[in-house]
């Protein structure tokens, strides 16, 4: 079974997390410089079978979309013209980042290492990947 690619974007980085190719189990895969995503994910897909994205849409608690979102949205767009035979799903991620911040804290890590903000961003999207393959969104 092909395997699904959850994206974080960020403005500087994006993380990137990838199911097992039995979509079990979702794993951090890199985070890359928001500006090399694509080129990134084109190699990505050449090497590997992918079935679709799964992109975290940033709110607030509130629900109402964060200063981020149309930025998510053009990512979006892009995605389904560069990669017309993937789908695109989106996600919730409003507490993937607080939750990344306490598994950082719990995984006894020393300072250093939990300011490493790349190894955030991967945690939140793997985060974001294995609530999706949990969910009710999970599709194949």
């Amino acid at each position: 079974m092909p395997r699904v690619i959850a994206i974080d974007f960020g403005l500087k980085r994006t993380g990137l997390a990838v199911t097992d190719p039995l979509r079990i189990i979702a794993t951090a895969l890199d985070t890359v410089p928001s500006e090399e995503l694509l080129d990134y994910l084109r190699t990505y897909v050449t090497k590997e079978a992918v079935d679709g994205f799964v992109v975290g849409l940033p709110a607030h608690l509130d629900g109402t979309p964060a200063e981020i979102a149309p930025n998510v949205h053009a990512l979006i767009e892009v995605l389904r013209k560069t990669f017309p035979s993937l789908w695109v799903e989106t996600v919730d991620e409003r507490f993937t980042s607080r939750m990344a911040q306490q598994t950082l804290m719990q995984s006894g890590k020393g300072k250093m290492a939990r300011r490493e903000k790349g190894q955030l961003d991967r945690i939140s999207a793997t985060i974001l990947l294995q609530g999706w393959l949990e969910g009710a969104g999970r599709k194949g």
